[in-house]
């Protein structure tokens, strides 16, 4: 039997489950990998929203990844929240020293409810160090905007050129999610390559549309994508197919989200929705 690829989530923790270390756990696991973690705070928050973070300080950090690495053979990364600029610079030598072969990066700015979970100083680390190490970061519309310092697309054209605009920052792939257009009845996240061009702009696009899910269990869909993400991709032939694969695991996940019960706010998706009858 072929041994299932190793995924790694860097972190924080999340105590009801949605989003955070526990998500991604569970979106490798739902995706045929096993899964690790290296954390990076603890929050204090449930499905109405985040009361409190405490960070790990970066030398622990710095030590849970050395030690990790020094041991299993990790083939695929997701970043998720890193909450301070010295947590991100930890994370961004740690991959310089280890260079993992596949490293899917969600830039994990501010939460569902409105909370901030990244210091402003560590965006400029995010963006200097982080973004040149990624295969692939998944930012939606407002953490597109954030990075690049504009306000958020409001449609495709601006969608796309924001994309560009993040590739010339370092990043080689950008998957910009168009979750937050939530007027559309289609959920059309756009990915854009500089190492695939077919276009005038050296980039080759592609548009990758679902049916938009009506439900308001919505807690860690961007953590969620972008582990299944890093979960598949070392067994598709290419990122493509990977982000296509993850994109219709999650939209499983957000149909089936209101069979579960879990808090009064916005609930987590059903990442077992295969699974669990």
């Amino acid at each position: 039997m072929t041994s299932p690829p190793i995924a790694l989530t860097i972190a924080a923790s999340d105590p009801s489950g949605g989003a955070g270390i526990q998500a991604d756990l569970k979106a490798f696991s739902a995706n045929g990998a096993y899964g690790t973690a290296v954390l990076t705070a603890l929050t204090a928050q449930n499905t109405q929203g985040v009361t409190g973070i405490h960070a790990v300080p970066p030398e622990f950090v710095t030590e849970q990844l050395d030690t990790l690495f020094a041991d299993v053979a990790v083939d695929a990364v997701k970043i998720g929240m890193l909450a301070d600029a010295a947590i991100a610079a930890a994370v961004a030598d740690a991959l310089e020293r280890h260079r993992p072969r596949y490293v899917v990066l969600d830039p994990v700015m501010v939460s569902t409810s409105g909370h901030r979970l990244l210091e402003a100083d560590a965006v400029t680390v995010l963006r200097d160090r982080l973004l040149p190490l990624a295969d692939l970061i998944t930012p939606n519309l407002p953490e597109a905007g954030d990075l690049l310092g504009a306000a958020s697309a409001t449609n495709r054209t601006e969608a796309v050129e924001q994309a560009r605009a993040l590739l010339k920052t370092g990043a080689r792939r950008v998957l910009l999610k168009g979750g937050h257009h939530t007027h559309d009845a289609e959920s059309v996240d756009i990915l854009v390559d500089s190492t695939h061009a077919t276009d005038a702009h050296g980039t080759g696009v592609t548009e990758l549309s679902a049916p938009r899910v009506n439900t308001r269990n919505t807690h860690g869909t961007g953590c969620t994508l972008s582990a299944a993400i890093a979960a598949l991709r070392p067994r598709s032939d290419d990122w493509q197919t990977a982000v296509r694969a993850a994109k219709d695991y999650l939209t499983g996940a957000l149909r089936a989200a209101d069979t579960l019960r879990v808090g009064h706010g916005h609930g987590p998706v059903h990442h077992f929705h295969q699974y669990w009858s």
